[in-house]
């Protein structure tokens, strides 16, 4: 049997599918999880960690192109684990998947570097759509999480007036909110992806945010 820390394949074998790696402190939620994952064709999951500090170890030698990861486990929790795998130098996707839903959580989560925050009631249908979106590119969140999130980000540091930004900058926002990424974004509107990474930091700046995750959010039910 195959133990929870060991990959069961190599990516040098696969170059054509998406590789996962999944940490959880459950095992019977990683097995699950796993499972589940495996059904799908396009999915390869090439290693599994039972806490942040086993994952720290593995990531950066597998290198996978996602990371789904747990937020609340013992040692090192997922925000702690979301922040050394960041400034380990990994650039992959990386996927927060539990059970806290308090905007405060989202938000950290978001401003340390995920790709994704979703909650682990999901259908297993909408969980398989939320993954693929994310290694397109796409931001993803629990669509519950909206209004907290958007809770969370009220506070007095942040003014938050659409009217500064520029038409060029508006636009780019409601893309955003739409869920695009910055090279899809480019495309739609005929520029380079560095200019739209350009748009993306002065409309941050104007509006007080850090993240395009926060942007999306802010922005829903307000740009036209």
């Amino acid at each position: 049997m195959t133990s929870h820390n060991t990959p069961t394949d190599t990516p040098s074998h696969n170059t054509c599918r998406p590789r996962l790696f999944l940490v959880d402190d459950h095992p019977m939620m990683r097995r699950g999880l796993r499972q589940l994952l495996e059904l799908e064709p396009d999915f390869l999951v090439i290693g599994e960690a039972s806490n942040g500090r086993e994952a720290l170890a593995q990531v950066p030698e597998l290198d996978p192109d996602l990371v789904m990861l747990d937020n609340n486990m013992p040692e090192m929790n997922g925000a702690d684990t979301l922040r050394a795998l960041r400034a380990s130098g990994y650039t992959g996707k990386i996927l927060m998947f539990t059970v806290s839903n308090a905007g405060e959580d989202v938000r950290a989560a978001l401003q340390l570097g995920a790709d994704g925050y979703l909650l682990k009631d999901m259908e297993p249908e909408e969980l398989i759509q939320q993954i693929r979106d994310t290694l397109r590119g796409q931001m993803t969140l629990s669509p519950s999480l909206t209004r907290e999130l958007a809770a969370a980000l009220r506070h007095p540091a942040v003014h938050q007036d659409a009217s500064e930004l520029t038409d060029r900058e508006r636009q780019v926002l409601t893309m955003i909110s739409e869920g695009l990424s910055n090279k899809m974004i480019g495309r739609r509107l005929g520029i380079t992806e560095g200019t739209v990474k350009v748009h993306v930091k002065n409309l941050l700046h104007k509006l007080g945010l850090r993240s395009r995750v926060e942007a999306a959010v802010w922005a829903m039910g307000r740009l036209g």
